[in-house]
């Protein structure tokens, strides 16, 4: 065999081996490729070791990039499951992808059943269907679902998604609903004794009258000017209530309280009823004078006002271990169980024409409501048509002193 032929046999014996060499890393390549989940990339001497190692900072910047996208996206729905309001995430076709915690409260839906469902399947009004066809999302919709009231926003963040921002508001539309009751109310309860007065001044104004009709005249106008203070200054009271600091932690001695009610009772009264004070227990009250003798007041006075001549009136305190209790029960016409839970809301009235012949404003419960809720004190209201009423006061022991003067039985 010539020098030539051995030469190319050996050339023809170098590439086989590194063919088989290129062959045996390519198929480390293939088999590492072919794993379902990638590990580390085969190590191999040369340009191949060089390649692999390339692919193996590819392959750790990749997974720490993934991974801090898999933290961005835990952590964005960690923020949104935080938010007080429902996110929805929708598709371009308004299907259901994601939603957090208080949309689900908000819709119904139910993340991992409901995915992929239409949008109008979980908010089937008419009202919903225009809002969502018209696809006009610069205002808000209001909408009644189930218990809530819902404020629902589409907000398009992608090219083929929609974000569903929902709010509850029904503690918003309840306070507008309050807001405009009393705006009615006041202006309703000035109304009248304003157009009295307003006639009777046009009367004395453009008649010649005598001193006698004058005065009569003037006469029938002090009552609705009396009226109007009254509201007037109702309304003062319970504004200040509403904004002023907790009440001043001073001594209400109870005995004298008791005696003053008891005596305001029986003047008010002017003899018509059986007026009678109990009290059991040596505590006085934590708190504002000013304000329990106002709320004891009124309620002393309205058990006056709607019990008929010859009706009895118990006031009674009792004190002890679980606290204290104030209580006024009467023998009037009583009060229907629709109206109770409502007595304390600001004008409500069970007898609208019985209330202003009274002289009452329709501000005296909710001044008392307020009152006690300062002092951490509920009002029990038990009643039955016909019979009469008993309104309860509760103190909690922490509004309890020992008594500075002994409580009159």
């Amino acid at each position: 065999m010539s020098a030539l032929e051995i030469g190319l046999a050996a050339l023809a014996a170098a590439l086989a081996l590194a063919l088989v060499r290129q062959l045996r890393e390519l198929g480390k390549l293939r088999r590492w490729a072919r794993q379902p989940r990638l590990g580390d990339p085969p190590e191999a001497p040369g340009g191949w070791g060089e390649a692999f190692n390339a692919l193996h900072r590819h392959r750790r910047t990749s997974l720490r990039r993934r991974r801090q996208l898999a933290q961005l996206i835990v952590r964005s729905r960690r923020a949104a499951q935080a938010l007080p309001y429902g996110v929805t995430i929708l598709d371009g076709a308004m299907r259901l992808d994601w939603c957090n915690a208080a949309a689900q409260i908000h819709l119904g839906i139910d993340p991992e059943r409901d995915r992929g469902a239409p949008i109008a399947n979980f908010l089937r009004q008419p009202e919903f269907a225009a809002y969502l066809a018209s696809r006009d999302f610069a205002q808000a919709l209001r909408l009644r679902a189930g218990e809530l009231t819902l404020a629902l926003q589409f907000v398009a963040f992608e090219e083929d998604a929609w974000l569903l921002l929902s709010r509850d508001v029904t503690g918003e539309e309840r306070i507008e609903t309050v807001r405009r009751d009393f705006v009615a109310n006041v202006s309703h309860e000035l109304k009248t004794p304003l157009t009295v007065l307003s006639g009777f001044l046009e009367t004395i104004g453009d008649l010649k009258l005598d001193a006698q009709r004058v005065r009569d005249y003037v006469g029938l106008m002090r009552p609705q000017a009396e009226r109007m203070k009254r509201l007037i200054e109702d309304l003062l009271a319970l504004s200040a209530l509403e904004h002023s600091p907790p009440p001043r932690e001073e001594r209400v001695r109870v005995a004298p309280l008791l005696e003053r009610l008891r005596t305001e009772a029986v003047q008010l009264s002017a003899g018509k009823h059986r007026i009678s004070l109990e009290a059991l227990g040596e505590h006085d009250l934590a708190g504002a004078e000013s304000e329990i003798a106002s709320a004891f007041t009124n309620l002393v006075s309205n058990a006056v006002s709607y019990t008929p001549a010859g009706g009895e009136i118990r006031i009674r305190w009792r004190s002890g271990a679980e606290g204290g209790e104030f209580s006024v029960e009467d023998t009037g016409i009583g009060i229907q169980p629709e109206h109770i839970a409502r007595l304390t809301e600001r004008f409500y009235r069970v007898d609208r024409g019985r209330s202003r012949e009274t002289g009452g404003t329709g501000l005296g419960l909710a001044i008392v409501k307020h009152v006690l809720g300062r002092h951490q004190a509920v009002l029990d209201v038990r009643s039955t048509p016909g019979k009469g009423s008993c309104f309860c006061v509760r103190f909690p022991p922490s509004r309890l002193l020992a008594a500075a003067q002994k409580v009159p039985g």
